[in-house]
């Protein structure tokens, strides 16, 4: 099979977050309909009815002739040409755990920026390996943007991934508005990585925030960052990529400032002296960051590349190293 899509694909999103939220309203400024799988009663009756999401992005308000939510996993899959993962990645696995029907005609696109725990795998590599679906009918869909922005429509950068161009560019048309320029690209594997670790990035900025480490060292460590990043996809999957572009280092950038981080915010909590635990639990998005830091980790040890951030991390979320003993041990790493 070719896998390619055609312009009246339908398309059904999977998850009720601010991001499946965000992403569900720029669809339906293009798309006629779209499906819509949502587990919680409580959100479902309000999309239902009032036509917005009561726990997420509020603000937005949805032509209810415009979605067709639904808690029935298996309705909204079989009525869909394209499918968008758009759950945490940690739920992921409980969230298709009812599906019975088969994904094999289907395109499938993630736009989770998160690893699947115990796994060890990106969505893309689960979505393979578990589905027995082609990289040639997997996508993804990511920033740099954030969910709040994208809601009050300011001005957003998307990227769009496909081993197939035109299959990138199909899947474009569906997400571009007057405040969502789109850009375009085939490495799957790079650009779902960079997406896994700059969130675990913006934990160690929040990190520093949190400890009083003020703007010049903020510097120092977000451009290390990105040569740390651009250092694993370079020894892990050798290919012709740009590491500066926007969708690995514009998303970088994002994710470390911005008020909306929800990873930035873990690593803030924790520099302010709360417990790994007590951050967690004041956290009211998951924080995909979390759950990188050990799966990084887990699969670094396969190719052995030098991440002395990624490293950071990990030692203070799992190992309990003290985070300014931690952090002042990685100032003396970092060029």
């Amino acid at each position: 099979m070719d896998h390619k899509i055609g312009s009246g694909a339908r398309c059904a999103m999977i998850g009720y977050g601010s991001w499946a939220t965000a992403l569900a309203k720029v669809l339906t400024e293009n798309e006629p309909s779209i499906g819509w799988y949502v587990r919680n009663p409580e959100v479902l009756e309000s999309l239902r009815d009032k036509g917005r999401n009561p726990r997420y992005l509020s603000n937005v308000r949805f032509d209810r002739t415009r979605i067709n939510p639904s808690d029935d996993l298996d309705r909204v899959v079989s009525e869909a040409d394209i499918v968008i993962l758009a759950s945490p990645s940690a739920y992921l696995k409980k969230t298709l755990e009812t599906l019975t029907v088969p994904l094999k005609e289907k395109f499938v696109i993630s736009a989770i920026k998160g690893i699947v725990p115990d796994d060890y795998t990106t969505v893309v590599e689960y979505m393979h390996d578990h589905y027995d679906l082609s990289f040639k009918q997997l996508g993804i869909i990511t920033g740099p943007s954030h969910a709040e922005e994208v809601s009050l429509e300011r001005l957003s950068y998307l990227t769009v991934v496909c081993t197939d161009p035109e299959n990138s560019h199909t899947i474009g048309h569906k997400f571009a508005t007057e405040y969502i320029k789109l850009s375009y690209s085939t490495d799957l594997y790079g650009i779902e990585y960079a997406t896994i670790l700059k969130n675990i990035y913006a934990v160690a900025v929040g990190m520093a925030v949190g400890l009083g480490y003020g703007d010049n060292f903020l510097a120092v460590l977000i451009s290390n960052s990105a040569m740390e990043m651009a250092r694993f996809l370079r020894e892990s999957y050798p290919d012709q990529r740009e590491t500066r572009a926007s969708a690995y280092l514009g998303d970088l950038l994002v994710t470390c400032y911005s008020v909306y981080s929800r990873n930035r915010k873990l690593g803030l909590l924790i520099g302010h002296g709360c417990t790994v635990r007590d951050a967690l639990d004041e956290m009211t998005q998951v924080a995909e960051g979390y759950f990188a830091a050990d799966c990084i980790r887990h699969i670094n040890a396969r190719h052995k590349v030098q991440m002395p951030i990624a490293d950071m991390v990990y030692e203070v979320l799992y190992k309990g190293v003290p985070v300014r003993e931690a952090m002042q041990e990685l100032t003396t790493k970092l060029i």
